[in-house]
C-alpha cells in the first residue's frame, strides 16, 4: 500500500494540457451572465448575495482548470463549504454552480500525483459539508455519485490518453528500427566496397601506382556515402532499443516499388509509375518503398469502392517525391484520425530529412504524399 501511494504521489502531471481557447472564454462569460440573471429573476434562491459572487468566482476558476486544478478545485470547493457553514447550512440553489463539476473532472484528468491527492481531500470536505448540511440521505447519495462520476471519467480519459501515446510511442520506436536495419544494410554495402577498392589498391600499387590513386578516390566517395548512412542511423536510433531478432534487416530499393503493381489482386488495381530514379541511393529507395508498400496496403484494405491505385515515383536534382492515389470513397473509407501506418510512414520521412502527408484528395479519393532528399541526409 505504501508503495502504491508513493506511486501515485510523484505520478507526473498528465502531457500537454490544451492551452485556453474562445471557448474557455465564451463558457466563463455565459456562466457569469447566467448567475448574475439567475440573481436578478429567481426568487427561490436564499442567500443569493453571497452565493452569485461565488458563482462568477467559479466561472473565472474554470480559466485555469487544466493549467492550474488544484488551485482551481481548491478556490471554489473551500470557498462554496466555508460559506455554507457560515450560512448555518444553506447551500446554493444556482444552476450555474453544476459547472463546478468540470473542477473535479479537470483535476484528476490533468493534476499531478500530489495535486490529485491533495485536491480528493478538498473534494472530499465539500463533499461532507454538503451532506451533512444537506439534511437529505437521497439527496447526499446523489451529490457523492455525481461527483465520483465526474471523478471517474476524468481518470478514464487520462487512461485512454495515456495508452494512445504509449501505443503512438511504440509504432514511432518500431519504425525507427525498421529504418535503421535498412540503413544498416546499405552502410554495409559501402563498407564491403571500400575493403575491396583497397584490397584491389594495395595488390596493384607496386605495378600501377594510379590504380592506388583510384582506389582511394573510390573509398572517399564510399566513405562519404557512409558517413550520410551512419548519421540516419544515429538519428533513427536516438532512443535506446535493443534490436528485434525476429524482424532481420531487408534491404528493399525502388525496382521492388515497381513489383506493386500486382499487388492489387482481388481488389484495386495498382499502377506504378517510376521515373527519374536511375541512381537513387539504396537508403532513400528502401525509405520510398517502405512509404509506397504501406500507403498501397492501405488503399487495399481501406478504400472502399476504389478501383484503382496510382503509384507515382518522380525525382530533381535535390528530391524525391512519391504520391499514391485511390479513386475510393473517402466519406466511408477512412477515418478522421491518422492511424499507425500513417503516423509510421511520417516518422520515417521525418528521420530521412523529409515530409509526408495523407488524407482526402479534392478529386476524389485518398492521397499520400512524400519528399525525401535525394541525399538520404537526416540534415
Amino acid at each position: 500500500m505504501r508503495r502504491f501511494l508513493g506511486s501515485v504521489w510523484h505520478e507526473p502531471p498528465a502531457p500537454d494540457p490544451p492551452q485556453r481557447v474562445w471557448w474557455d472564454w465564451l463558457l466563463t462569460a455565459v456562466l457569469v451572465a447566467g448567475a448574475l440573471v439567475e440573481g436578478v429573476l429567481r426568487t427561490d434562491v436564499p442567500g443569493k448575495g453571497v452565493w452569485v459572487p461565488i458563482a462568477v468566482l467559479l466561472a473565472v476558476a474554470l480559466l485555469w482548470r487544466r493549467t492550474r486544478p488544484l488551485p482551481a478545485v481548491a478556490v471554489t470547493f473551500a470557498t462554496t463549504s466555508v460559506v455554507t457553514l457560515v450560512l448555518g447550512g444553506e447551500q446554493s440553489g444556482l444552476y450555474t454552480m453544476a459547472a463546478a463539476l468540470l473542477l473535479p473532472y479537470a483535476l484528476f484528468r490533468w493534476g499531478s500525483g500530489r495535486e490529485v491527492v491533495l485536491g480528493a481531500g478538498f473534494l472530499l470536505i465539500g463533499l461532507g459539508v454538503a451532506a451533512a448540511t444537506s439534511g437529505s440521505v437521497p439527496d447526499a447519495v446523489a451529490g457523492a455519485t455525481v461527483l465520483s462520476s465526474s471523478v471517474a471519467l476524468g481518470l478514464a480519459v487520462r487512461f485512454r490518453a495515456g495508452a494512445r501515446a504509449r501505443e503512438l510511442d511504440q509504432v514511432t520506436l518500431l519504425e525507427r528500427e525498421r529504418l535503421a536495419r535498412d540503413l544498416h544494410d546499405t552502410v554495409a554495402h559501402h563498407v564491403s566496397a571500400m575493403a575491396i577498392r583497397a584490397q584491389a589498391g594495395l595488390a596493384t600499387a607496386a605495378t600501377r601506382p594510379e590504380a592506388a590513386v583510384e582506389a582511394l578516390r573510390l573509398i572517399e566517395a564510399e566513405s562519404a556515402r557512409t558517413l550520410v548512412e551512419m548519421r540516419a542511423i544515429v538519428r533513427a536510433l536516438r532512443r535506446d532499443r535493443p534490436p528485434d531478432p525476429a524482424h532481420p534487416g531487408s534491404n528493399p530499393g525502388i525496382a521492388d516499388v515497381r513489383a506493386l503493381a500486382g499487388a492489387g489482386s482481388g481488389g484495386p488495381r495498382v499502377d506504378v509509375a517510376v521515373s527519374g530514379v536511375d541512381d537513387l541511393g539504396p537508403a532513400v529507395g528502401a525509405a520510398v518503398y517502405r512509404l509506397a508498400q504501406e500507403s498501397v496496403t492501405n488503399a487495399v484494405r481501406h478504400a472502399r469502392g476504389a478501383t484503382r491505385v496510382e503509384v507515382r515515383v518522380t525525382a530533381d536534382d535535390r528530391s524525391v517525391h512519391l504520391r499514391v492515389s485511390d479513386d475510393g470513397d473517402v466519406g466511408h473509407a477512412r477515418a478522421p484520425a491518422p492511424g499507425y501506418g500513417i503516423l509510421g510512414m511520417i516518422e520515417r520521412a521525418d528521420l530521412l530529412g523529409g515530409r509526408c502527408a495523407a488524407g482526402p484528395d479534392p478529386s476524389g479519393g485518398w492521397t499520400v504524399t512524400a519528399v525525401l532528399p535525394r541525399a538520404g541526409s537526416p540534415g
